[in-house]
């Protein structure tokens, strides 16, 4: 079933005291779904709630966790707004999985500011590290700023200030991160071990982000319901070039690591190298990948979407391309009078990423995650 929804959007971010509990809505959402149970081919998300004999707050922290956001649901619920049931699964999950967000990181008030203003806070934030690098390096001898270093990056900035500075902030951000997973985890699913099998299988699924695939009746993978109601592989497609993109980023930066530290082979690297060939690769991906899903986002039915939480979506997108676009830019010209200018800006635009990775979108992946594990051990048991 199929239909179009034309009245205007509601964003319940803006009425106050009406909004309901968040927990007290998607139970009785869940409620309403467990008893038509049409969707539950749709996705992860019905066949979980359908092993659930009661909804409590945990529960439904994982059912939100487990969304991935196609909005197959809602296209489909004969049940949706202008009804008077008003069920909005995608709408009602973004704004309980932003608020899992909010309490599960530490400190939490830095997860509600970057969620009021997500672009900004990362942009400036960006923008300031970057000039403060900047001003930093005026204090060297302009052959030293300015200078063909053969892209030497050491030569303007000493490895074990890079070191120390990157390795704690991003040290940091890895420990909030796993904080947030253990909490989330200790809650959602307490006392249950995971298995190889529920750790394999969690790790298939979010590799290739199964769930983003799509569904409906039969179990055809059409794809998602986005950025409108026909169905398109496009936002998998996005996706995947952002995660990959990532990853073989900092799989760039973990090969250069141990060619320092293990065979005490110092940078710079030649454009053939493995660790300067996985970050261009890894770089590409980011360049593509994210400024695709922000479009996707700015062109998405705001019927399925939480506007209040889109500075937060956007935010961290934007840091990945600027981090992607200035890497490139320094490796294009890192052996001009430009290099130590571009370093410097890279650097800002790194450190602000390290910075806000706990407190921004980044995080839908680590309880996710943990989502995943406890959906594949349950359909195990």
């Amino acid at each position: 079933m199929s239909q179009t929804n034309p009245q205007p959007a509601v964003d319940y971010e803006l009425q106050g005291d009406q909004m309901p509990d968040l927990h007290d809505e998607s139970r009785r959402l869940m409620t309403i779904c467990n008893a038509c149970r049409y969707c539950e081919g749709f996705c992860g998300v019905f066949p979980a709630m359908m092993r659930q004999k009661t909804f409590t707050d945990q529960d439904l922290d994982y059912l939100a966790n487990l969304c991935h956001g196609c909005n197959g649901c809602y296209y489909a619920c004969q049940y949706a707004p202008p009804h008077e049931f008003a069920v909005n699964i995608p709408q009602t999950f973004a704004r309980l999985r932003a608020d899992t967000y909010r309490r599960y990181t530490w400190p939490s008030c830095l997860s509600g500011l970057f969620q009021k203003n997500g672009t900004l806070v990362s942009v400036l934030l960006a923008l300031g590290i970057g000039l403060l690098l900047v001003l930093v390096n005026m204090f060297n001898p302009p052959e030293v700023v300015h200078g063909e270093h053969a892209g030497n990056f050491y030569a303007v900035i000493p490895h074990n200030v890079m070191a120390w500075s990157f390795g704690g902030v991003f040290m940091y951000a890895v420990g909030v991160l796993l904080f947030g997973f253990w909490r989330f985890r200790r809650d959602t699913a307490p006392g249950k071990p995971e298995t190889p099998l529920s750790v394999a299988g969690a790790t298939h699924d979010a590799m290739v982000m199964k769930y983003m695939g799509g569904g409906g009746v039969g179990g055809k993978m059409d794809g998602c319901n986005y950025p409108d109601e026909s169905f398109s592989q496009i936002r998998r497609v996005f996706h995947q070039l952002t995660f990959w993109g990532f990853l073989l980023c900092f799989a760039a930066t973990s090969v250069a690591t141990i060619y320092h530290y293990v065979f005490g082979w110092e940078a710079p690297y030649d454009y053939t190298s493995l660790p300067v060939l996985l970050g261009t690769v890894g770089g590409i991906g980011l360049l593509i990948g994210p400024v695709g899903l922000i479009y996707l986002k700015h062109v998405a039915d705001p019927n399925t979407q939480v506007g209040a939480q889109r500075g937060m979506d956007t935010g961290f997108l934007a840091l990945l391309f600027l981090v992607s676009l200035t890497g490139l830019a320094l490796l294009a010209w890192r052996e001009t009078g430009y290099m130590g200018t571009l370093l410097a800006i890279h650097l800002g635009t790194v450190l602000a990423l390290f910075l806000t990775l706990p407190y921004g979108k980044f995080v839908h992946a680590i309880y996710r995650y943990a989502a995943l594990l406890r959906n594949r051990r349950e359909q195990k048991s």
